[in-house]
């Protein structure tokens, strides 16, 4: 079983179900779905930032606002066996494991799904190429979420990474 980390940036592009479901039927293994939060998170965060509500509480909403974007990224999939996750029962059951900060996004939940999954690879399906360097570097440079290096730190977990913005535009018809 592999997870799949779904940008939540992708939400907006015209081919994005054809594109995902091409995608996900070339996958040979079963697959575990994390769609990221999006413009939902982001409302979220934008409230946090107007009206201070708090690290904790901004957290635990963020983490709700995933369940709409699984709704949601469940309803284009077509491959009955794809199973999306449902991060806010997966955030509670792992409540000790990621802090309850914007540090932590659905990077981080992907990444810690997988190693509790015992996945054989994460896959960060994302809106623009890996920087070269660390995953801290990359951390630093806003690709993925501050928690994320110490999350796969010392774990022998393959991550690919595919700037699948770039392969729809190529790949699926304009």
């Amino acid at each position: 079983m592999i997870v799949v980390k779904l940008g939540g940036s992708l939400y907006d592009h015209p081919r994005l179900r054809d594109g995902l479901n091409h995608w996900l039927e070339a996958v040979p293994s079963s697959v575990l779905l994390v769609p990221g939060g999006g413009i939902i998170a982001d409302g979220v965060r934008a409230f946090d930032e107007l009206h201070r509500v708090g690290e904790e509480a901004a957290h635990w909403a963020a983490v709700r606002s995933l369940t709409v974007a699984a709704e949601l990224v469940r309803a284009i999939v077509t491959r009955p066996d794809v199973e999306v996750l449902d991060a806010l029962a997966f955030c509670r059951d792992e409540d000790q494991a990621l802090p309850h900060t914007w540090d932590v996004t659905t990077d981080s939940i992907a990444a810690r799904v997988a190693m509790v999954r015992n996945a054989s690879k994460l896959v960060l399906l994302k809106s623009k190429d890996r920087p070269a360097g660390s995953w801290e570097l990359a951390s630093r440079q806003g690709f993925v979420d501050r928690h994320f290096p110490t999350v796969v730190r010392g774990v022998p977990l393959p991550i690919e990474v595919v700037n699948f913005r770039q392969w729809l535009d190529e790949r699926v018809g304009a």
